[in-house]
């Protein structure tokens, strides 16, 4: 019996460095930054469809249903590529905030291209695969692979690291979205303090969760955080309520702590839940 319906999960990211060198040609900026998953995840399930379209629902509000979502992106790319005249209907269970700094849209669409090279037998691997992703979004090479990473280029380029020491994800969302391109806009490149993202790399491949957190660094926090006080609020309570360390993740808004105690991670979790309905404590997938 040929399968028709294939179902994965969508892992979000964090961001434990973020740094932009400089403004390219292409008008992306030059970027390194180390990625690792988190386990919040959407649902990516994917129907084989006798008529050749692409249909989409989603179970979370604010998402596109038409060619702006990046899962119908990547459906519509390989439908192209490699003309495939069978139709997929795409239900995405979202549990990933929307424009959260998260790679929400970009890991639904990484799910979707695994997803439909398995549905449409088309052979193809996880680097040809995060090729193709890359023309669909900065993120999306990274989510194809998932575990944890260092991106450059714009963020397509993947050079795999050894995960973090495991340890708790505190996620905060103040109820915004940020616009990552409005954020890269708005950013200043002179005069910015650089995250030490070759630290980063080497803390984690030791194992040094201390490490880790003294060097957690983004030099988005610049723009988010004078554009949106909110963000910066979130950032200071973390801090004050006694997270090992904490950032905000991409573009923000969504910031982060981590932990390496439940019991404390607990505290902070309901001292947050005060302000913020959009809490989330969650495990380093990091794999």
């Amino acid at each position: 019996m040929i399968n028709n319906k294939v179902s994965i999960k969508a892992p979000a990211k964090i961001n434990l460095s973020l740094d932009a060198l400089r403004k390219r040609e292409d008008g992306f900026h030059e970027v390194a930054m180390v990625m690792t998953t988190v386990d919040l995840a959407d649902r990516i399930e994917l129907t084989l469809l006798e008529k050749d379209e692409i249909r989409i629902e989603s179970s979370g509000g604010f998402v596109p249903l038409d060619e702006r979502n990046l899962a119908y992106q990547a459906a519509l790319l390989l439908k192209k590529t490699y003309g495939i005249k069978q139709g997929v209907f795409i239900h995405i269970s979202k549990h990933i905030p929307v424009a959260a700094g998260l790679a929400g849209g970009s890991s639904d669409a990484a799910a979707a291209l695994k997803g439909l090279n398995q549905l449409w037998n088309l052979g193809l691997s996880l680097d040809e695969l995060a090729e193709l992703g890359a023309k669909i979004g900065s993120d999306v090479s990274f989510c194809v692979y998932g575990g944890t990473a260092l991106a450059t280029g714009r963020g397509e380029k993947i050079h795999h690291i050894s995960s973090p020491p495991p340890c708790w994800v505190l996620l905060a969302k103040p109820p915004i979205g940020v616009s990552t391109g409005e954020v890269y806009r708005n950013l200043n490149l002179s005069g910015i303090k650089h995250p030490d993202v070759e630290g980063m790399v080497k803390a984690i491949e030791d194992k040094d969760y201390d490490q880790i957190c003294s060097l957690l660094g983004n030099v988005l926090e610049t723009v988010t955080l004078k554009m949106y006080p909110e963000v910066k609020h979130i950032k200071e309570q973390m801090m004050k309520l006694g997270a090992d360390a904490v950032l905000m993740s991409g573009s923000g808004p969504t910031v982060f702590g981590l932990f390496q105690h439940e019991s404390r991670l607990q505290r902070v979790y309901n001292g947050l839940r005060g302000f913020c309905n959009e809490v989330y404590a969650v495990r380093l997938l990091g794999e």
